[in-house]
């Protein structure tokens, strides 16, 4: 299975959170975020872009990843600069926005309590990750946006850590996938200055580079 279900109860923590917040806010999405493919179909997918969890407000709440929140902003801004979608991005789901060549995922498909998922819900979701890279049989490429997105890559594709370290604007491979690492496009790593979008812009030109 590369998607959990709707109402997954594998992470006791994180099924109660969103049965809290299905409670006040009805309308919400509220429940794991699928992975979003190309407009071309999922066999046209080269490069895969792992986030780190579905934002509270964002997907949490649009059901569609990086949608409805800053990291989004910045996410589809870049991706359109390199080719890599098209399409207006208005910050919901039915904006018309279209991905080219890529799919985006979470290392952990449920919103966690103050974005903060625990190791064994991290753990527990890497397989629906594991499963979804396997998926694609045309991958080329994945991006991992910070430092848990990145080991728990690694770790799904059957690699050790110490020898895959993560880095902004690193690059590394396994079995003949490239993974570049980011840090994540959340507000606070830009308003802290952490993260540019030069700095962010730079890793897109790796990929795009290396998918040409």
């Amino acid at each position: 299975m590369t998607e959990p279900d709707h109402d997954c109860s594998l992470c006791p923590r994180l099924r109660g959170f969103i049965v809290e917040i299905r409670e006040r806010h009805p309308d919400w999405h509220n429940g794991p975020v699928t992975t979003w493919y190309p407009a071309a179909g999922k066999p046209s997918t080269e490069l895969l872009i792992v986030g780190l969890a579905p934002g509270l407000r964002g997907a949490n709440r649009t059901g569609r990843p990086f949608t409805g929140d800053f990291a989004g902003d910045l996410l589809y801004q870049t991706l359109g600069a390199h080719g890599l979608a098209r399409g207006n991005y208005d910050a919901r789901p039915d904006d018309r926005l279209e991905l080219v060549r890529t799919a985006i995922t979470n290392a952990v498909r449920c919103v966690p309590p103050e974005n903060k998922p625990v190791g064994a819900e991290i753990n527990t979701c890497r397989s629906f990750l594991t499963a979804t890279i396997q998926s694609l049989i045309n991958l080329k490429a994945i991006v991992t946006l910070g430092k848990i997105a990145h080991d728990s890559t690694v770790r799904g594709l059957g690699g050790k850590v110490s020898a895959h370290p993560f880095g902004h604007q690193a690059q590394t491979a396994i079995d003949g996938i490239q993974i570049f690492s980011s840090y994540h496009c959340s507000r606070y790593n830009t308003n802290t200055g952490r993260l540019t979008p030069q700095m962010f812009n730079a890793v897109f030109e790796d990929v795009a580079a290396y998918l040409k």
